[in-house]
């Protein structure tokens, strides 16, 4: 699972950081998934290391302009390009209407089938390896935050130790590789958690963004092994922020350490904060350290690999 940040400034983009938009892609499965899409998106794309082709599944917070104005011309680009299979697009309220209206103002006609789903707070998507569920933030218009939850996995199975055991290869395998309890021809019980290395614990991640601090992000977070927070405004102008229902850093902080999360990246900056003015990126960073020592800092293009978790062994 790696997190790439396509897009880290609010509002408008910058030189340097484009308006909202985190890839997450899935290796395993050749699977590109989008987390709101701003102006310009496909040219970071474009400019990235990902593949436009894999993209199948785009997840949008709220009808605000600087998370949605790329979706269109991003769809139209995948059809013309002729080499998306399905896409699957994941909202709020009123999104279906608004690329309907698009679709029809501008004659495009797409050549792929275009599913688009309306969220309310729960689960909202499921297969047999992630799940993902959605939660209501406070900000000025209905926005949603995400959680992507990957499920736990087996460990490794251990084939030599099986050998050794002089257990027959094939269907048994299997059965004991998923940490079942086995039964062999000559009266031996087999248990395939002992042939198994430590469950790998599925990895959690949280997008929540646009939102003052609130529970629902909170919640989100929980226990996530990176939880993805907009910082727009620096401490000193959390009124501001509370007048915007924007978070500052520390409230960002605040909601990692609230939810015990494992690792922090803040993003949606304000440009107001661009080198050279009274306060910079980088004093956000150090507020938020402040509160979360494990926050990182987003910039566009920047890639994140998310760590994997064994289940603690019990002796």
């Amino acid at each position: 699972m790696q997190i790439t940040f396509l897009g880290t400034s609010s509002g408008v983009p910058t030189r340097s950081r484009n308006v909202s938009s985190v890839a997450l892609r899935l290796p395993q499965r050749a699977e590109l998934w989008l987390f709101d899409c701003g102006e310009g998106t496909q040219h970071q794309l474009l400019r990235s290391e990902l593949k436009i082709s894999q993209l199948c599944r785009i997840f949008i917070t709220h009808m605000h302009g600087d998370h949605i104005f790329g979706l269109m011309g991003l769809l139209a680009s995948c059809g013309l390009a002729g080499n998306i299979q399905r896409v699957d697009i994941y909202g709020p309220p009123g999104l279906s209407e608004y690329l309907q209206a698009a679709s029809r103002y501008s004659h495009t006609h797409f050549s792929y089938p275009i599913k688009v789903h309306t969220v309310s707070p729960g689960l909202i998507y499921e297969d047999n390896e992630f799940s993902v569920t959605c939660g209501a933030l406070h900000h000025r218009i209905t926005a949603f935050g995400y959680r992507i939850v990957e499920k736990d996995r087996s460990g490794r199975f251990d084939v030599e130790k099986a050998q050794r055991l002089q257990i027959p290869p094939g269907r048994i395998y299997g059965q004991l590789k998923r940490g079942e309890v086995v039964t062999l021809d000559d009266g031996r019980v087999i248990n395939g958690t002992d042939l198994c290395g430590p469950t790998e614990i599925g990895r959690k991640i949280a997008y929540c963004t646009d939102t003052v601090y609130c529970q629902g992000a909170v919640e989100l977070a929980r226990d996530a092994d990176v939880l993805i927070h907009e910082a727009t405004f620096a401490h000193q102008d959390a009124d501001m922020a509370f007048q915007r229902l924007h978070s500052t850093s520390t409230m960002a902080a605040q909601t990692a350490l609230a939810a015990e999360a494992h690792r922090l990246i803040i993003t949606h900056f304000s440009p107001r904060y661009t080198p050279g003015n009274p306060v910079e990126f980088r004093d956000l960073l150090q507020e938020a350290r402040a509160i979360f020592p494990q926050t990182q800092m987003a910039h566009d293009f920047m890639d994140y690999e998310v760590p994997r978790r064994r289940a603690p062994v019990i002796s």
